[in-house]
């Protein structure tokens, strides 16, 4: 099992973006970073959490939307896991609700790597970790 959580925040950094924001930020990196990392090509988003008119949610939950679904997976396998999930945050403040727990705890005994990044420089740094571990096995 493997739970990543390294604290890498910047320093100086008086205004907290929104985790959409931190996410966005993961994403234009993850693109631009490509041509290094073809895996990257995979990384996605599962949107499952984010408000909804009350109609489309139930539309979405008969549908398989669940709570607690980490909101960004890499399908790569590296180092002996499967592929990695993240659940974001912000810089400040974030935490782990209980279906967020429950998923972590299913997906690393499942041989996946996950982590909770508090914003886009923690999640980047796990990201490049995670693809310059050894490759799949």
């Amino acid at each position: 099992m493997s739970v990543h959580s390294a604290k890498t925040r910047p320093a100086n950094d008086a205004f907290v973006n929104s985790e959409d924001q931190e996410q966005i930020l993961v994403m234009r990196w993850a693109i631009g970073q490509e041509s290094t990392w073809p895996e990257l090509r995979w990384l996605h988003h599962c949107p499952n959490g984010e408000q909804r008119a009350k109609s489309t949610a139930v539309k979405l939950k008969a549908m398989g939307v669940k709570s607690g679904v980490p909101d960004l997976e890499l399908p790569v396998p590296r180092g002996g896991f499967h592929g990695l999930y993240i659940e974001m945050k912000r810089t400040e403040g974030g935490r782990l609700s209980k279906e967020q727990r429950e998923w972590r705890d299913h997906l690393t005994a499942s041989g996946y790597e996950w982590a909770m990044c508090e914003g886009h420089v923690e999640a980047i740094a796990v990201i490049s970790d995670y693809l310059a571990s050894d490759g799949p096995e």
